[in-house]
């Protein structure tokens, strides 16, 4: 009998656990765990290309030392930035992971508007594959952005509704940090070149005078 009533009394506290939203909690705390994970992994891949781009455009445009500079300080900031599961925790930390982030890709956007005055630089094919997979990278961390930012919008809403939110606050379940919308379309948008367009005053065709303005005919 007594064996009966201490199952029955599990069987109660786990139904009252799961009504007051702790199953809720715990699978969009995982959601939010794994969109975080996909957002490292794509930052990640973008940080491991930054090296052979800088060594490229070193190449070709040696004197640009101080774009090449800023591209691999803002690198070793981000880096320094343990990207940890804990650090979605800390609003503070969580902050200086996206300022150093928007750094980066600030100085990468620099390092490609240069690229455009090296038309050596821009007609070569490792050149042309590093900006394709850079694009290519930077479209994956807007999407990856985009369901974290999703996916902590919900998790913070449960665990803010009543009476969620007593379910949340005994097991200290607090809100997660986002990702910041200001300036997001700017920050996340691949930074774009147009090889098809020269740079100033490059290629441009030389009209004499004489043909811009003919003159009359001249009678014979």
């Amino acid at each position: 009998m007594k064996r009966l009533l201490t199952i029955l009394a599990l069987i109660g506290a786990a139904l009252g656990i799961s009504g007051c939203g702790y199953n809720t909690i715990q699978a969009q705390d995982e959601q939010v765990k794994a969109a975080w994970s996909e957002v490292v992994n794509q930052y990640q891949r973008r940080a491991d290309l930054i090296p052979n781009l800088v060594n490229t455009v070193k190449g070709f445009a040696q004197q640009e030392q101080d774009v090449l500079l800023g591209v691999t300080n803002a690198r070793a900031k981000v880096g320094s930035i343990q990207a940890t599961p804990e650090l979605i925790n800390d609003p503070q930390a969580f902050a200086k992971f996206q300022q150093a982030q928007g750094e980066l890709s600030s100085a990468l956007s620099r390092l490609l508007v240069v690229s455009e005055n090296y038309p050596q630089l821009k007609s070569d094919q490792n050149f042309r594959d590093l900006q394709a997979q850079l694009e290519g990278t930077e479209n994956r961390i807007t999407v990856a952005r985009q369901r974290y930012i999703k996916a902590v919008q919900e998790y913070n809403t449960t665990v803010r509704q009543f009476p969620v939110n007593l379910t949340a606050m005994m097991f200290g379940y607090k809100e997660k940090a986002n990702f910041t919308v200001e300036n997001e379309s700017a920050i996340a948008k691949p930074p774009a070149v147009d090889f098809t367009k020269p740079a100033p005053g490059e290629n441009a065709p030389r009209v004499p005078p004489a043909e811009r303005q003919p003159g009359p005919t001249p009678k014979q």
